[in-house]
């Protein structure tokens, strides 16, 4: 019975990096893998793109209301694993596809993406991959401070901003994004310190 694992972290943690060594590697051995990103994802359009320049084209956008089971139906029998993109902004219901099409079609499927977004809530697909992913690994990014950052700040106009929708893709539209440490978040982004706030009594 093959598992469904969600490979998740903030910001810059390197996970489309990793998707690509690990298709690189069963590539290697002559095994043929799918890869998939959302569609949402428009950095890149049809293409995965790596901060550090790697790009490679994708075999599938999943469109936001697609039933996804369609499509892997329709994959090569020599397919030996599935790799998903920024698998947080599938929905629930493609992750659950996910989730059985790994246990009856006996394929691991493989997911990366952000664990929250920039106001620390969980994206439905993530949050779904936690209830569900047979294997949930951390990857680590570090914050400018030098702790593990967990928390994605954005960055509108070079300011850090709390507010806007919950989807806005890095790069575009004057938008960025940082990885913070827990006490960077609060400081930088919802402006607490310990000298305002409550705490310093």
């Amino acid at each position: 019975m093959s598992k469904l694992y969600f490979r998740y972290g903030a910001m810059n943690s390197g996970k489309t990096t990793l998707l690509l060594q690990v298709a690189h590697n069963y590539e290697e051995r002559g095994m043929k893998v799918a890869i998939l990103k959302p569609s949402i994802d428009t950095k890149g359009d049809n293409k995965i793109v790596t901060r550090i320049g790697l790009e490679r084209e994708v075999d599938h956008l999943v469109e936001k209301d697609e039933r996804l089971t369609e499509y892997l139906n329709t994959l090569d029998e020599n397919i030996v694993c599935v790799l998903v993109d920024e698998s947080q902004f599938l929905t629930r219901d493609q992750i659950d596809e996910l989730f059985i099409f790994a246990k009856l079609k006996h394929i691991p499927v493989i997911c990366y993406g952000l664990r929250s977004d920039f106001k620390t809530m969980s994206f439905p697909g993530s949050l779904r991959l936690f209830e569900l992913a047979d294997v949930l690994e951390e990857l680590v990014t570090i914050c400018r401070c030098g702790h593990r950052a967990k928390f994605n700040g954005r960055i509108v106009n070079g300011k850090f901003t709390s507010s806007g929708e919950q989807v806005a893709i890095d790069g575009e539209n004057e938008i960025e994004y940082e990885s913070l440490c827990g006490k960077c978040y609060l400081e930088k982004v919802l402006n607490i310190t310990l000298e305002n706030s409550e705490f310093n009594k």
